[in-house]
């Protein structure tokens, strides 16, 4: 086989730091691009942050600009440092009363901030364990007695339920003695945990909803009204009451329908779960990237400047960098001053795709900001790839996890974008607006007779939306909406 040299022109896409530095950015949420932001902070010299009155969106721009175009390297900025330190303090006064003590203090709230002081606060969660153990610590316990309550509150689920049997907990505290030498017997483990089912939230310790329900209920006065007949329906008929059978439920109880309803609704006062409202948990809040709003009967779409880091290159270390000498300081130097103007135009670019498409899903979902989610069209991402001229997967990186403010609420970018069935006129329907439909229906049907997946179906037809009886059910679990039989009420 002869060898030759043969010439080939071709075509290859090479994904450069530059370019993977773009698309790392522009699928980062925006609490993930300010710990991204800090991090570069922290290891570029060259960059820092803008700290003055004026907007976030001009200051960035105005960090690209010094990014892209180059910086006055001949004139260093001077700082000036407006705070100072007095030399000495009173002897009667403390450092918070010269100085801010930051966060830990609180001051009255800015006017023109728009924001709930609440939404604002940062609040740690407490354990429901946590919320127990010192319970316990406050509690007239012996030692055996509290290392029995130690064992059962461990065996405690979030709920709020105990997940072991008496027996398997006696089991595993059977080397245990008591006070006298003797032992553990069962029936101190079953006292303990009395004891315990005292405790807050009321209810806690249970061993099932049954059991968590009527200890809820012996915490009202006797004086309340169907009591006695709340406790005898959780203690022997609440399998009825979980089945919707009322019917039965008022023969078992000798009730008529009216007297039923009262007592069903004193237990429904009650909480079934009763650690569900404890959380160790932090909460997590959602920064919108984006603010629709209307003016004139248009809507408009405005970045959160807030959000936006400000960021610009540092002219006094770029005016220490020297055009002609390749030391390793002032390599170093360059290559930070190149990181930094990459970033910046990285981030420069993030902020005008974010923008650009959020705009085409504002003109394209027009109908669900001026009448709901029963006005939504369907809609892909390649529709939006086409009107601005990106790929898809560029579009589906720019609607993840970023969020748009809206007089209707906040929405992530992705819940505009649903599938389509069709309808008798040719057209199609949304996914979201069928799922609004039902929630219309679901909210206006007779509790005491409430529509079945096929009678919504059939209903939908009526409105000529084609879809099937499952695709009904589908969509209804979507939404968290229970099957019809157990929606049933008494009136």
């Amino acid at each position: 086989m002869k060898q030759t040299l043969q010439l080939r022109i071709s075509q290859q896409l090479t994904m450069t730091p530059q370019l993977q530095q773009a698309i790392r950015l522009l699928q980062l949420s925006t609490l993930e691009l300010q710990d991204e932001v800090q991090t570069i902070l922290e290891s570029n010299p060259m960059l820092e942050q803008e700290e003055g009155e004026s907007g976030a969106a001009e200051a960035t721009d105005s960090a690209s600009d010094d990014g892209l175009n180059g910086t006055d390297i001949d004139s260093p900025p001077t700082t000036e440092n407006t705070e100072s330190i007095p030399d000495d303090l009173s002897v009667d006064s403390s450092w918070d009363d010269v100085f801010d003590p930051g966060t830990t203090s609180y001051s009255a709230p800015n006017p023109d901030d728009r924001r709930d002081f609440l939404e604002t606060a940062s609040v740690s969660g407490d354990g429901l364990h946590n919320h127990l153990y010192r319970q316990l610590d406050l509690a007239n316990f012996t030692e055996t007695d509290r290392i029995i309550a130690h064992t059962l509150i461990d065996a405690i689920d979030d709920d709020g339920f105990l997940t072991q049997d008496i027996e398997s907990i006696h089991h595993q505290l059977s080397s245990l003695p008591d006070v006298a030498g003797e032992p553990l017997e069962i029936d101190e483990v079953e006292a303990v945990l009395h004891r315990i089912q005292q405790f807050d939230p009321v209810g806690v310790g249970a061993r099932d909803v049954g059991e968590s329900l009527h200890l809820q209920l012996q915490q009202y006065d006797r004086g309340v009204a169907w009591l006695k007949q709340a406790k005898i329906l959780v203690r022997d008929h609440l399998q009825l009451l979980g089945n919707r059978d009322f019917n039965q439920l008022a023969r078992r109880m000798g009730l008529a329908r009216d007297d039923l309803q009262q007592v069903v609704h004193l237990i429904q006062s009650l909480n079934p779960r009763p650690g569900s409202m404890f959380s160790d948990m932090e909460p997590e809040y959602i920064v919108p990237d984006v603010f629709v709003t209307r003016n004139k009967d248009q809507w408009r779409v405005e970045l959160n400047v807030e959000s936006i880091p400000r960021l610009r290159i540092n002219n006094y270390y770029a005016s220490m960098i020297k055009r002609a000498n390749n030391s390793t300081d002032n390599t170093y130097l360059k290559n930070n001053l190149q990181e930094a103007r990459w970033f910046l135009k990285s981030l420069q670019s993030r902020h005008e795709t974010l923008l650009k498409v959020a705009n085409s899903i504002v003109r394209r979902q027009h109908a669900f900001f001026d009448y709901g989610e029963e006005a939504m069209r369907p809609m892909v991402l390649r529709s939006i790839a086409e009107e601005v001229e990106m790929h898809e997967s560029t579009i589906s990186r720019v609607t993840t996890r970023k969020y748009m403010h809206t007089p209707r609420g906040i929405y992530e970018f992705k819940f505009f974008f649903s599938s389509h069935v069709s309808t008798d006129a040719g057209g199609e329907c949304s996914a979201t607006a069928i799922r609004a439909i039902i929630k219309k229906l679901v909210a206006a049907e007779n509790p005491v007779k409430p529509l079945s997946d096929s009678k919504m179906a059939n209903l939908l037809a009526d409105q000529g939306i084609k879809v099937a009886r499952r695709t009904i059910a589908k969509y209804r679990e979507s939404l968290s909406i229970s099957p019809s039989n157990e929606r049933k009420r008494l009136a």
